[in-house]
């Protein structure tokens, strides 16, 4: 834990010493009111998306916010979890869409929303359910939405910054010496080390709440049997059904679009072909050493999520050290 919090500071440190860095870089060559001008428009934009954000996805999810009686089991698993986790109460909402998938969205711990699929209700045992339903309240709980919108902030100044000097700056002087055609190089460079930097940073907020799921009590066999369910559950759809939800995939327990590539990561790990991972599978995976390709590595760092085998295993040596 303390190593994933470890990287977690690191990562901030380094990507706001970037913003000083093109703090100095612009102010140095083009006096600071053009930078402080991008900085406004970028921070109110994502105060805007930070306003309108639940409301987008509860248009393109078509979600449906339900009550105890409209299912007693998924709302008393959210009630439970949420007591546990010492939060309020969150909105529990379904989405119609047939990805197996689950996901937390708001403004905060008070305005916490957690949505399901249909397809997860089907495809999931209860207790697979609840794992995963508990990996969604670390996220309300640890503010990810929020931790993840404010980063992402940076690289939006990175890129408008390149925009507008490599294609309205015309590689011109300016009065002070500085040339903007550099700037704009230098300003997409940012641009593209700080979007992976924020994807890293989203990877690491997924092992959180994983960690936080099992923290609630769940069992970490039962998570991760959940996300080798999802895997197969959403390699079996058609890919247009995966493309409804492609712009929000940030926000699912796994990425749906990663699925194909996935299952051949995952076949070794259900050795008895159950279809579900057990204990002893994933003890053995704990002890395991996980050889990826560039392919794979190349695959995660510009991913949300994490590599599916690391993450799995991450599981196990949670279950070796918490339960321990």
């Amino acid at each position: 834990m303390f190593f994933l919090q470890l990287r977690m500071w690191l990562l901030v440190a380094a990507l706001f010493a970037i913003v000083y860095a093109v703090v100095v870089m612009v102010g140095t060559a083009m006096g600071v009111d053009n930078f402080y001008v991008y900085l406004m428009i970028s921070l109110g934009m994502m105060f805007v998306q930070y306003l309108l954000g639940p409301k987008m996805v509860e248009w393109s999810m078509r979600v449906r916010y339900i009550k105890r009686e409209d299912s007693p089991k998924v709302y008393g698993m959210v009630e439970d979890l949420a007591r546990r986790a010492n939060l309020p109460m969150p909105r529990v909402c379904v989405s119609p869409i047939a990805i197996p998938n689950a996901f937390a969205f708001g403004r905060g711990v008070r305005d916490g929303r957690v949505c399901v699929t249909e397809g997860i209700v089907r495809l999931l045992s209860d207790e697979e359910l609840k794992a995963v339903l508990g990996h969604e309240l670390t996220h309300i709980k640890s503010r990810d939405v929020l931790t993840i919108t404010l980063l992402s902030v940076i690289p939006m100044i990175m890129y408008r910054l390149a925009w507008h000097f490599l294609f309205y700056g015309g590689g011109r002087r300016n009065e002070r010496g500085g040339n903007t055609a550099l700037i704009g190089l230098a300003a997409f460079i940012f641009y593209f080390i700080t979007n992976l930097l924020v994807l890293y940073a989203s990877r690491i907020r997924e092992y959180f709440a994983d960690r936080g799921s099992v923290e609630m009590g769940n069992r970490p066999e039962a998570l991760a049997s959940a996300l080798y369910k999802l895997v197969y559950g959403s390699a079996r759809l058609d890919k247009d059904v995966l493309k409804e939800a492609g712009g929000l995939k940030a926000f699912f327990i796994n990425d749906p679009s990663r699925a194909l590539n996935e299952i051949r990561e995952l076949s070794q790990l259900d050795a008895d072909r159950s279809g579900t991972i057990d204990p002893y599978e994933l003890a053995t995976l704990r002890n395991k050493k996980i050889s990826l390709n560039f392919g794979d590595h190349v695959m995660e760092s510009l991913s949300t999520h994490p590599n599916m085998l690391k993450r799995i295993r991450h599981l196990a040596e949670l279950g070796h050290t918490i339960h321990a």
